[in-house]
């Protein structure tokens, strides 16, 4: 599985009473975790990763996708941070009764909340791929913001940047090799930290439904 940025997704496998809403950026992760760990009461609707350069676009399409699954799931969770949405993410989320995962973005719930918000000092000058962005940075980051067509552009966006670093939840040589020439070309420094799933992991384990068990 390949997500594009502008693509929507839809997992359903088992026996689904709880709904999973995420950026199609988690696409991939989330469905690695639900085989892993067999977690079939789990169903995914995941909503275009390429929003996060129009984050306004996120609060009503979470809104519309908790709606259209109220009266068919049990529970419903969101996998998305605040992510650029200034608090109105979390006002929908309040107003419809959904939770969400703690944190800012998926660059801190994949470091770890506490952890990363540790690090903000030694990282405020750092912008973040992860692995889906590593795999899309061209498409979703060098086009999507039209460098591609303007260059010139670059020092405008990334100007205050001094490094780029690679949050990765799979080793991967070929992701890395894309990391770094995604660091080459804007002109950074490069730094690898292999961050595993995190507290996606964490979150998904949590709201997992249990297994009935039977009185003896």
């Amino acid at each position: 599985m390949d997500l594009q940025p502008s693509e929507t997704f839809d997992f359903k496998k088992g026996n689904g009473s709880v709904l999973l809403i995420a950026c199609g950026a988690l696409g991939r992760e989330i469905v690695a975790l639900i085989e892993a760990n067999r977690w079939r009461h789990f169903d995914v609707t995941c909503l275009p990763a390429k929003w996060h350069n129009t984050p306004d676009r996120i609060p009503d399409g979470v809104r519309e996708k908790i709606r259209e699954g109220k009266n068919r799931y049990d529970k419903i969770f969101v996998l998305y941070g605040d992510c650029g949405t200034g608090g109105l993410l979390d006002k929908v989320l309040e107003e419809e009764g959904a939770e969400r995962i703690g944190g800012p973005h998926c660059y801190s719930f994949f470091t770890g909340n506490e952890l990363f918000a540790e690090r903000h000092d030694d990282d405020m000058t750092a912008f973040f791929l992860t692995d889906y962005l590593a795999r899309q940075f061209d498409k979703l980051i060098w086009e999507g913001l039209g460098l591609d067509r303007h260059p010139e552009l670059r020092d405008m966006y990334f100007g205050n940047y001094e490094k780029v670093i690679y949050l990765a939840q799979m080793e991967d040589p070929e992701l890395e090799r894309k990391a770094r020439a995604a660091a080459e070309k804007l002109g950074l420094a490069y730094e690898y930290r292999k961050t595993g799933f995190g507290d996606l992991e964490d979150f998904m384990r949590d709201h997992a439904p249990q297994p009935a068990t039977g009185r003896a």
